[in-house]
């Protein structure tokens, strides 16, 4: 593929900065960096646009803070005027990075993501007998600078956007090797990360020839009609993997079986007819609401921020087979929102529900017989509708409360 050249001016250009740190914003708006460079948008654009264009520019020290949902990683926050170069980079590269993909990659372009990725296994579940499920050792920690830089290299011809590229490639999170890592929570780790494994995708597809592929980041699957193909296939992507990108495939994390026994892949476990949340997501998903309850119930959270979180969990869940689960999820937060608004006990709130659902409709006529002035309802009702469809008891891990009494 012929180099790109003379991109480095698209991304000091003054409005390409300004275009980067309004997407670089969204989302952050509340933040105090985000709303000061907002604020100060030209001045901070243009003191910006001077560091690059002199070759002056240094990033910033990240911000590191710990999460543990999933599982334990170290997130390193970078300064938002850094975000800002970071977002005009990756407008500049990722023309590039999708010339260079297969159609099968499905991390970090436009028109994929996961459930795009989750759709295209299931099709070709339904075209072969088994899988072969593959995983990096610590992928973003073992990532190596050269073997990226070198990749870049190829795409890119101009030595200016290379340099800065390098800049921020070995401006590596704290306390991570010389020469390796990626910090997790920049938006060119993401770009970076999803490229660095291209190479892997052509060789499975080009030299292999394997009939069935689908890589997110890097959690792959293969597939093909005898396990006979499959562990050839492994033991080749395990030599390139170590040989040509230096990391290290999870052996624990490798499954080869039947698509009968269902794929586990991002969360999900497919089948060609049929989808179902993971063990590990569905509890993570039950924890999540729990803990969104008990905050409704006790008012540290609102009403919107809980209906915000739940939109997007349950709209994850919708992905796959889970209509009894997101309806008992959803009487959940309604016992909840009236435990919340009256002060009910565990059990008495779910009494209240029911005594609600079961109240014969106001009729016509007994509303024309009210006094004018009155309100149409009643004194101390919850301030949205709860849901007409009768309480289906949530599973004892999901329940809010003790079980009411029949």
């Amino acid at each position: 593929m012929k180099r790109a050249g003379h991109l480095f001016e698209d991304v000091a250009d003054f409005g390409a900065l300004c275009a980067a740190a309004r997407r670089a914003a969204r989302g952050k708006s509340q933040t105090r960096a985000a709303a000061d460079f907002i604020f100060h948008l030209e001045t901070e654009v243009l003191k910006l646009q001077c560091e690059l264009s002199g070759g002056g520019y240094q990033p910033r020290p990240y911000r590191t803070f710990y999460v543990s949902d999933p599982k334990p990683r170290t997130i390193s926050a970078a300064d938002f005027r850094d975000r800002v170069v970071h977002h005009a980079l990756c407008a500049a590269l990722e023309p590039l990075f999708e010339r260079a993909a297969i159609f099968d990659s499905y991390a970090c372009r436009p028109g994929k993501g996961t459930h795009a990725a989750a759709r295209r296994a299931r099709v070709f579940a339904g075209r072969f007998g088994y899988f072969l499920k593959l995983d990096i050792r610590k992928f973003f920690e073992n990532a190596d600078h050269a073997v990226l830089k070198r990749g870049l290299a190829r795409l890119v011809k101009d030595q200016r956007l290379l340099r800065l590229a390098d800049r921020i490639i070995d401006h590596g999170a704290p306390g991570s090797p010389s020469g390796k890592g990626l910090p997790i929570g920049n938006l060119t780790s993401q770009h970076f990360a999803n490229h660095y494994l291209s190479p892997l995708d052509h060789f499975i597809k080009e030299v292999l020839r394997v009939p069935g592929y689908v890589r997110y980041m890097d959690d792959m699957l293969l597939f093909a009609d005898t396990k006979h193909q499959l562990r050839g296939a492994h033991r080749r992507v395990r030599e390139f993997v170590e040989g040509e990108l230096l990391l290290e495939l999870k052996s624990e994390a490798t499954v080869l079986a039947p698509v009968a026994q269902g794929i586990p892949f991002l969360g999900l476990r497919l089948w060609p007819r049929l989808v179902r949340l993971d063990g590990s997501a569905k509890r993570r998903l039950i924890q999540g609401l729990r803990k969104g309850a008990r905050g409704l119930a006790s008012g540290v959270t609102c009403e919107d921020d809980l209906a915000a979180s739940m939109r997007s969990r349950l709209g994850h869940a919708a992905h796959a087979d889970t209509l009894g689960l997101r309806r008992s999820l959803e009487n959940l937060m309604d016992v909840a929102r009236v435990r919340g608004h009256y002060g009910l006990q565990p059990g008495e709130s779910w009494r209240f529900l029911e005594q609600q659902r079961r109240q014969p409709p106001v009729r016509e006529s007994q509303q024309q017989q009210r006094r004018p002035g009155q309100s149409q309802q009643q004194p101390g009702l919850p301030p949205r509708p709860l849901s007409s469809r009768p309480i289906a008891r949530c599973p004892a891990s999901m329940d809010a409360g003790p079980a009411p009494r029949s």
